[in-house]
């Protein structure tokens, strides 16, 4: 299967960690975060994996240029101008032309989520989108999820003011490719705002069974050295 990771952001709440650092290499017990990705990649059988840059895009080509070569195909894809997540998968369409479907990561996350489980449900029913959820206790910070009893998502919202559930998106997807076409035209298309809520009706939701923690802030990175002792 091939994937998407997504790690263009800019890390601006890890400053100043991140002046010199991109977020998808900040350290966790000495090893870059995005190398957790790899690990789950080799594990899992992701055999193409395409990464897309913006901030301090020197540093993270130089890392790729550097890091030995596991048998994982890496296109590096420098944005000059941010496209948003939906864009970046819309505008490199031709790196799944062919597959049935994709996976798409977002690389500020940690985790040791099963791939396989994710891609054996999303093959298991009919629609065109999986999601990977999970519980959060902070719902109006997060992309929230209702489903029904069949894990049909019947509602979707961003950041909603009055939250219908704590299920939350967790930046974990698999589309199949035709699903490209529905990602609109314009400068910055995001997966959460602009593309989800089309799919309400028409997308499962795959609770991730295993640790999610985004290192987004100081706090976080902290804990993520803790979580590692659980993996």
């Amino acid at each position: 299967m091939k994937a998407f990771l997504l790690a263009a952001g800019f890390g601006t709440r890890l400053k100043p960690i991140t002046d010199s650092v991109p977020k998808c290499l900040v350290p966790i017990s000495g090893r870059p975060l995005i190398e957790f990705w790899f690990d789950l990649f080799k594990k899992y059988g992701v055999t193409e994996v395409l990464i897309n840059t913006h901030y301090l895009v020197e540093e993270v080509e130089s890392y790729f240029t550097n890091r030995k070569n596991d048998g994982i195909k890496i296109t590096l894809i420098n944005e000059k101008k941010l496209l948003g997540s939906a864009g970046t998968i819309r505008d490199n369409k031709e790196f799944v032309k062919g597959e049935e479907y994709f996976a798409v990561f977002y690389a500020d996350n940690l985790t040791n989520l099963n791939i396989q489980n994710l891609e054996n449900f999303h093959k298991s029913h009919k629609f065109p989108v999986t999601v990977g959820v999970f519980r959060t206790e902070t719902p109006k910070a997060c992309g929230i999820l209702e489903t029904d009893s069949t894990q049909t998502v019947v509602s979707f919202e961003e950041k909603p003011q009055n939250p219908k559930s704590n299920l939350a998106n967790g930046g974990v997807y698999i589309f199949d490719s035709k699903v490209i076409d529905s990602i609109a035209k314009g400068d910055i298309i995001d997966v959460g705002y602009d593309l989800l809520p089309q799919f309400v009706s028409r997308m499962k939701a795959w609770e991730i069974d295993g640790i999610l923690h985004d290192i987004g802030t100081h706090e976080n990175l902290a804990k993520a050295e803790k979580l590692l002792k659980e993996f």
